[in-house]
């Protein structure tokens, strides 16, 4: 057995408590675990304050001393542990509010030690809670270097006592048991072409660095090496899913398709959406199964390019499904392709949860029979009674609002897996989707149909109301529409926002009847109410739309020319850009007007001054992805992938395309990684490479 597999709770002073802690808490398992449980922060301990001598500020310090009393003070809850800390001229507080048992019984009074740790200051007073405290004699002897780690903990940890002084033991007994057991897991000539130090001196210096020169090569080596194994994950995964999936083939592009884009395709395709039609057209036609990713900004054109490909499967006499996150988009989609159908002799169903009783029996069975060509639904898909005769091509739209497992039960329905086309109009920032989609093929839509003008964005506060009530009336008055979308529903006590019902009051106020009619919608509606004013607004009997966010996405409604988004401050960049979407769908111009107080925090700043700037959906990614992290953009479902021990999918963008770059080309030359110069790779590979059955190599 490999020694580095070996369980933590052997290593000395850890045992069975202190293991089941590190599990919990850390997803510390084994020796090998450990040895990858990087510091996430390096501190400079080189150099020493006098008491009477420290930054009258929170910085962290060290100081020589002795303690030279210990007591316990009563507070309003509890007590707290207190040590009079003297270097010999003047005197500090070092204060334990937690572990004050085990604590004291490790104090040891008129004895040399070394006090760290980030300073409190009440009135000219100094102290030190919770300091790192280490004997003089054990802190010289230990020659650990001017940088100290700092590894990541949890409040738990810190209140059972794992101080970062254990972390720091904890490793060198790790090393002093396991030596020099370091096996290079990268080929010498990308050593030798990147200059990236060995796997050994990397990870010896990633936990005791001799100074920031060696860190930095320690982190590029180490960085480079996590996201290369990721991305040989995600490329391997890609061309296996070619190799081992068989996919339906379509041969031919026939009389359904020809006909529709010959004779009643509405406008011109953009030069975007026939690239991504062919791209899609020989995917479908290779005898492997599709795995495509469609990016595409609001507004784009996706539609119609799924359309188009769920002809082709007609032609090759498959059917086609479309899943959408919501009714409302569900239906949407409905509408449009039942429009676009025209006189065809085609068949299209919708299935959502709305849809009871004989009519989704008699859908249930003319599915079965292959009397329903295109079926159009929500969540309700992938039902087990919903049972295809021949599905060859399922299309998820914003795919990141469905699970894993929802979205594999979909392929089950077939002996062969149907080609997928996964849609989303939220657009990804390469370097994420390099990570989080790297095993998918990738389509992009960069251009919107001709004859779209470009939304015009404006921020406006309370001050310019009234300002802004004169252009909504003058927009009613040449036939428009108007959307106003809040972020509350109901008024909370805690923040000073206007809510939805106190706003639709004043709209009602300043826009009386007979003359306007307001709808308003939120989550808090039954869906029948909600559809009922979603449909007066869609059919212009209503003017003025005030709404939450339930309208982000699903309707398309193109007189809609205004979108006025109240406390947009409150709102994430990528949902402004979906609410600002909803207009500019037809010809006319189209404006979005960002209302907000005055006091706003130098994100929200610089996420609305983003949104004024630019209708470029990549950017605004890129900027959301600054801002926010890659974990919190994709959400907890997508982010297994960017849990990564030490690289960070911000700050190193550029070792990223490095590492795909030469897992791209290993791929290339080697797929099998049989040659002498990639054994290392391979052996590495074949460690990190879990069984995985067949689903988990679909999107």
């Amino acid at each position: 057995m490999d020694p580095l597999q070996t369980s933590i709770e052997y290593l000395k002073g850890i045992g069975p408590n202190r293991a089941a802690l590190l599990r919990e808490e850390l997803g510390i398992r084994t020796y090998q675990d450990l040895l990858h449980f990087f510091p996430n922060r390096y501190i400079d301990r080189s150099r020493f304050y006098a008491i009477n001598q420290l930054p009258q500020n929170n910085a962290e310090v060290q100081v020589k001393g002795e303690i030279i009393q210990i007591k316990t003070v009563p507070q309003k809850r509890g007590k707290r542990l207190v040590a009079v800390f003297s270097d010999g001229r003047s005197q500090m507080e070092l204060v334990w509010f937690r572990g004050h048992k085990w604590i004291q019984e490790q104090l040891k009074l008129n004895t040399p030690y070394v006090a760290f740790g980030r300073l409190s200051w009440f009135g000219s007073k100094a102290n030190m809670p919770h300091p790192e405290l280490t004997l003089e004699a054990e802190y010289e002897a230990s020659n650990i270097g001017a940088l100290h780690p700092v590894y990541p903990s949890t409040e738990k940890l810190i209140n059972k006592g794992f101080t970062q002084r254990i972390m720091k033991q904890m490793m060198v007994n790790l090393f002093g048991l396991i030596g020099n057991q370091f096996k290079e897991n990268l080929p010498d000539y990308m050593l030798a072409e990147l200059k990236l130090v060995s796997r050994k001196e990397a990870i010896i210096n990633a936990h005791f660095p001799s100074d920031t020169g060696v860190l930095k090569q320690v982190q590029r080596r180490l960085k480079f090496e996590e996201l290369f194994y990721i991305q040989m994950q995600l490329i391997q995964k890609n061309r296996l899913q070619k190799q081992k999936i068989k996919g339906y083939v379509f041969p031919q592009v026939g009389d359904a398709f020809n006909t529709y884009f010959k004779e009643h395709l509405p406008f011109q395709l953009t030069g975007a959406q026939q690239r991504v039609v062919k791209e899609i057209r020989q995917d479908m036609g290779t005898g492997k199964q599709m795995n495509r990713l469609l990016q595409g900004d609001v507004g784009s054109g996706k539609t119609i390019v799924a359309f188009l490909s769920m002809l082709i499967a007609k032609d090759n006499a498959f059917q086609s499904s479309l899943m959408a996150p919501t009714e409302i988009l569900a239906i949407q989609h409905y509408q449009s392709i039942q429009d676009a159908i025209g006189c065809l002799p085609l068949r299209v169903a919708l299935l959502t949860g709305s849809i009871k009783g004989t009519e989704r029996k008699n859908i249930y069975a003319d599915l079965a029979d292959g009397k329903i060509d295109f079926l159009i639904g929500t969540h309700a898909l992938i039902e087990d009674k919903v049972q295809f005769k021949n599905l060859g091509l399922a299309i998820i739209d914003e795919q990141h609002r469905f699970g894993v497992a929802q979205r594999a039960k979909l392929w089950r329905k077939n002996d062969l897996p149907p080609h997928v086309l996964v849609m989303t109009a939220t657009p990804i920032p390469r370097t994420l989707a390099m990570s989080v989609y790297g095993d998918l093929d990738i389509s992009v839509i960069d251009e919107l149909p001709p004859g779209r003008k470009e939304i015009k964005t404006v921020l406006r506060t309370d001050a310019n109301r009234l300002n802004v009530f004169k252009f909504i009336r003058d927009e009613i008055a040449k036939g428009r529409q108007i959307y106003v979308v809040y972020p509350l529903i109901q008024e909370s006590e805690k923040m000073d926002y206007k809510d939805l019902m106190d706003g639709y009051e004043s709209l009602v106020r300043s826009f009386p009847l007979p003359d306007y009619r307001i709808s308003i919608v939120h989550g808090q509606m039954k869906a029948a109410d909600k559809d009922y004013e979603m449909q007066r607004f869609v059919e212009g009997k209503t003017q003025i739309m005030v709404a939450t966010t339930v309208i982000e996405v699903g309707v398309n409604v193109p007189n809609a020319s205004v979108m006025i988004i109240e406390s947009a401050e409150r709102f994430g960049l990528s949902q402004l850009h979906q609410l600002r979407g909803r207009v500019g769908r037809g010809a006319d111009q189209s404006y979005c007007i960002l209302m907000s107080g005055n006091k706003r925090s130098q994100e929200a700043q610089t996420r609305l001054q983003t949104m004024v700037q630019t209708n470029d959906g990549f950017e605004i990614a890129e900027v959301d992805l600054r801002l926010r992290g890659p974990g919190n953009l994709m959400g907890t479902q997508q982010s297994g992938v960017l849990q990564l021990k030490i690289a960070d999918l911000l700050k190193d963008q550029e070792i990223l395309k490095i590492a795909r770059f030469y897992a791209q080309k290993i791929v290339e030359v080697d797929p099998e990684l049989s040659s002498e110069k990639h054994q290392r790779v391979r052996q590495t590979y074949a460690k990190i490479s879990a069984h995985k059955n067949i689903w988990n190599y679909i999107s």
